[in-house]
């Protein structure tokens, strides 16, 4: 799909994981389907393993069998990983279910202790190498903050009035904030902490 424009009611869907202790095998993911940063229009959810690489399967497969499927516009990614350090390869999502992925990142990466963590996989190199894939980090500066963002599939210009026109009630866009919240509460009983 070709995104062209970013309409008031633009549906994008935002993806993030709950919170997880070091014994949990499988953690939820959650998928929040809005409108722009409007109105919730549906909860989508999946496991994944916990430090796995399942991450991209299990959600292209989120997306595509989903009944939103046909509307939705973007793919938002609280993140480049989900459940500890199970990578989203953002290219193969992208290519997947022809949906452009923005990556929310709340603060500015630093690839030297990312590469440090993952040292402790047998295949460190290879999940390091689908995070470079993801490209160049980006920085929006967004009601006096600055927020940073990865994409595929979607121009700069394009992703950046996407990230506004969703982000309505914080700094971080509704859609990945509200799974947040949905991630949480379920595991947690409540919220706690922010985005």
């Amino acid at each position: 799909m070709v995104l062209r424009k970013i309409k008031p009611e633009i549906r994008i869907i935002g993806i993030d994981d709950s919170p997880f202790k070091r014994n949990t095998k499988d953690v939820l993911v959650v998928g929040a389907v809005f409108r722009s940063g409007l109105y919730l229009e549906g909860i989508l959810s999946c496991f994944v393993k916990r430090d796995g690489t399942d991450a991209t399967d299990k959600i292209i497969k989120l997306v595509n069998k989903s009944k939103h499927k046909g509307q939705l516009r973007i793919i938002m990614l609280n993140g480049i990983a989900v459940g500890g350090f199970n990578v989203i390869d953002i290219r193969r999502l992208y290519k997947k279910t022809s949906l452009p992925v923005i990556v929310m990142i709340r603060y500015k990466p630093n690839f030297e202790k990312i590469r440090s963590a993952l040292s402790k996989f047998k295949d460190a190199k290879k999940r390091f190498a689908i995070i470079e894939k993801a490209g160049e980090v980006y920085e929006l500066n967004l009601k006096d903050n600055n927020l940073y963002y990865q994409i595929c599939g979607i121009t700069r210009k394009l992703a950046e009035e996407a990230i506004k026109a969703s982000a309505t009630h914080s700094l971080v866009p509704e859609p990945v904030r509200v799974a947040h919240i949905i991630g949480s509460g379920i595991i947690l009983g409540e919220t706690k902490g922010r985005v």
